[in-house]
């Protein structure tokens, strides 16, 4: 009971600092992010002056719940789909930051007289900037939305990914000294499968089971399945050996394609806020004055490295990639810190005893002070990005904007480049799902079979069924064929050389001949493994071919199904009704341009040639719609037209470039009761010759006589000297109507 009342006051006191602090930065006009740092400071352990919490741990426990929910949600916005479109950029641009940071943090080192390791360890730290702030500080300044803020997400991600294989390689030069090469290419490969099976398995099973029990997800029970989901990936990643921020990406990309997306951001939305909220003032528990004094020198140095190398780096690496100059400084300058992935290459250093204990502290300080000059220097990117392209000399701004045009144009490409590409990727898709297969297998199910059937039988029984489950995979790897334009141009050319798709189905057959030879042999002998296996694949795959062709068909058939739901959704591709007709369904932006107007003045039918069947507005929903009816933003809408009509219609709907504007400014609007002075213009003219609600954009809704008697404002109404007037609008209006 002791240990509940210390969660609980630990949990009510940073969450009231928080709310004043937040308030306080709200009003004057800060990023919140930077009010949950100051109030983490003001309940930590090193300012005397305020209640401190009492229990760390508990606090640690929730900030980690709270960079698995922020990753979560990222994901959820960040489609697999959308991953593959940004790879090339987000590859190259993380893999120059990587290397870039590491040796600029391993030269500061150096300088700063740090040993080997020390500086070695210091490098991986300064490498990898914080999603978590980031996601934080775009949300705040109201940028999730931009162009640029896409490509950063993908360096995000794939930086994450190279934080496995660094811990890899800092473990390998600490334990060694040296660096261990088979190590590093089994982790690649182990991070590869995992990944791939996680979105195998993911996407073929987790819309089919959202599908099915859609009618009984309310916003309760989908919060706690998609949350389920979440912490159950990651577990499998920690598992693994991967971060659980990993995981809880990768399940909320998986769930990010599926048509329940837009309901689990909603449900989880809250919860991102709240555990959010104790991550960041987790962060600012951890300035240290004292710290901060004793290794002042360091701490600046190490700062500006931070933050001019991951602008220098970041910056040189979207321009690498082939994005325009202005793409290429914002992202540069919204990478420009490091956050919780520093504080885990320091604790690996610390654990194995290899770097010293100065180290942890400095680098948490730096975190802390990039953490709160990321928003500022994220604000600072288009200012600074105008300013550089108006003083780059006029030669190198030719060069980056053609380099950059030469990029993002459509190279024509040799048809045996992509053929081969197909190839190669269903090797990969299939011996995945293999090995996927295999490992199960071997592992537990067939010495699960065999304590329960005694003697061979077991092992027998185990073989078949696992043979009759690789089966379908081992066929669509070895002998579907492969349907591509570009293939078919190549047999259409009769002078072309057919040496490589030769090749590459003996390839293909033997990579399948090897799978069951392996298996057969891990079971029984290496002789009965080669002797049987030959035998099983080609009675498995010349045998059983038309069989197992309708199965694969069918699976790939689901799979693609549910990879691209919530997009077929949107357009009705699969939702035949008659000829070329669909049934599609989509969601109203809040700039979509017919927003509030009746359907009878709208024109949609005859502007796009669809028509609208159902309106769907939170828990109602409006069958065939009269043309009274109106569109609001936030509705879900199902129309029926062809490919055309939906897409240009959908166009309307859902435009691309919604939300991309910079943030607003927050308008106030007062409810006043108000004299009308003597000398007032107003006296004299009806409510509709006043102007007040078309000039002023204020709107009367009572008017009062001096006698006390109140009227409805109509527009014909006269106002009248001592008139008192109930107006709402911007309080700067309402005072300019009277003076």
């Amino acid at each position: 009971m002791g240990h509940l009342n210390t969660l609980i006051s630990d949990l009510a006191l940073i969450l009231v600092v928080a709310g004043v602090t937040t308030l306080l930065f709200k009003w004057l006009k800060q990023p919140v992010v930077l009010g949950y740092i100051v109030a983490g400071f003001l309940v930590g352990p090193h300012f005397s002056f305020f209640p401190t919490v009492s229990d760390l741990a508990n606090i640690n426990v929730w900030s980690e719940i709270g960079i698995i929910v922020l990753l979560f949600s990222l994901g959820l916005e960040f489609s697999f789909r959308k991953l593959v479109n940004v790879g090339g950029s987000a590859v190259i641009t993380a893999a120059v930051i990587v290397v870039g940071m590491m040796l600029l943090g391993y030269a500061a080192g150096r300088i700063l007289h740090f040993t080997y390791l020390d500086s070695v360890f210091l490098g991986g730290m300064l490498s990898m900037s914080s999603t978590t702030i980031i996601i934080k500080a775009f949300t705040d300044l109201n940028m999730r939305k931009q162009k640029f803020t896409s490509i950063v997400f993908g360096v995000l991600i794939v930086e994450d990914m190279f934080a496995v294989l660094m811990m890899v390689l800092l473990s390998s030069i600490a334990v060694n000294n040296e660096l261990e090469g088979s190590e590093l290419i089994y982790s690649i490969l182990k991070l590869a499968f995992f990944l791939i099976t996680w979105f195998l398995v993911g996407i073929f099973v987790i819309p089919t089971f959202l599908k099915k029990a859609r009618r009984f997800l309310n916003s309760e029970t989908l919060l706690v399945v998609s949350m389920g989901l979440c912490l159950g990936m990651v577990v499998l990643a920690s598992y693994a050996g991967f971060s659980s921020a990993l995981g809880a990406f990768v399940m909320g990309s998986i769930l990010a394609g599926t048509n329940e997306a837009e309901k689990i951001e909603k449900v989880v939305q809250p919860v991102k806020d709240l555990f959010g909220a104790v991550f960041f003032i987790s962060v600012g528990m951890l300035v240290d004055p004292v710290i901060l004094t004793q290794y002042a020198l360091p701490i600046i140095l190490l700062s500006l490295v931070v933050i001019c190398g991951q602008i220098l780096f970041g910056t040189t690496g979207m321009l690498i990639s082939g994005q325009p100059l202005n793409v290429a400084v914002k992202s540069g300058f919204s990478l420009s810190q490091i956050g919780e992935f520093a504080f885990i290459i320091a604790t690996l250093g610390m654990t194995l005893k290899v770097i010293d204990g100065f180290l942890y502290p400095i680098v948490v300080a730096v975190s802390v002070i990039t953490t709160f000059t990321t928003p500022y220097f994220i604000k600072m990117a288009d200012p600074a990005s105008k300013w550089i392209e108006n003083h780059l000399p006029e030669r190198l701004s030719f060069l980056i904007d053609r380099y950059s045009a030469n990029a993002s144009t459509v190279q024509v490409e040799n048809p045996w480049k992509k053929v081969l590409g197909v190839y190669l990727g269903k090797i990969a898709l299939y011996s995945t799902i293999l090995i996927g297969i295999l490992i199960l297998s071997l592992s537990w199910f067939i010495p699960m079979i065999e304590d329960v059937v005694p003697d061979s039988w077991g092992t027998t029984l185990g073989v078949v069924i696992t043979l009759a489950v690789m089966s379908p995979f081992l066929w669509g790897l070895a002998m579907k064929r492969i349907n591509s334009r570009k293939l078919m141009s190549i047999k259409e050319n009769k002078s072309a050389n057919f040496v490589p798709l030769f090749l590459m189905v003996i390839l293909r057959f033997l990579i399948g001949l090897a799978f069951v030879v392996y298996f057969l042999s891990k079971v029984y002998s290496q002789r009965t493994g080669v002797l049987l296996g030959v035998v099983l694949f080609v009675l498995i795959t010349l045998f059983l071919s038309k069989r197992l062709q309708r199965q694969i068909l069918s699976l790939e058939s689901r799979f693609m199904d549910n990879l691209n739901e919530r997009e077929l959704r949107r357009t009705g591709k699969k939702n035949n009704l008659v000829h070329n007709m669909h049934l599609a369904h989509m969601e109203v932006y809040g700039s979509c341009e017919f927003i509030g107007k009746r359907l009878a003045d709208a024109n949609i039918h005859r502007n796009y040639g669809v028509n609208i069947v159902s309106i769907k507005r939170g828990n109602k929903r409006i069958n065939i719609p009269k043309g009274d009816s109106r569109i609001f933003p936030g509705d879900l809408i199902s129309v029926i037209g062809t490919d055309e009509q939906i897409q240009r219609f959908l166009e309307a709907v859902e435009p691309e470039d919604a939300g991309t504007d910079a943030e607003e400014p927050e308008i106030h609007f007062e409810f006043e009761r108000i004299a009308i002075p003597n000398d007032s213009s107003l006296i004299g003219k009806t409510l509709a010759q006043s102007g007040i609600r078309e000039k002023d954009s204020c709107l009367v809704v009572g008017i009062e006589h001096a006698d006390g008697s109140f009227y409805e404002p109509t527009a014909d109404f006269l106002f009248k000297k001592g008139d008192m007037i109930w107006i709402v609008g911007e309080k700067e209006k309402i005072g300019a109507i009277l003076s």
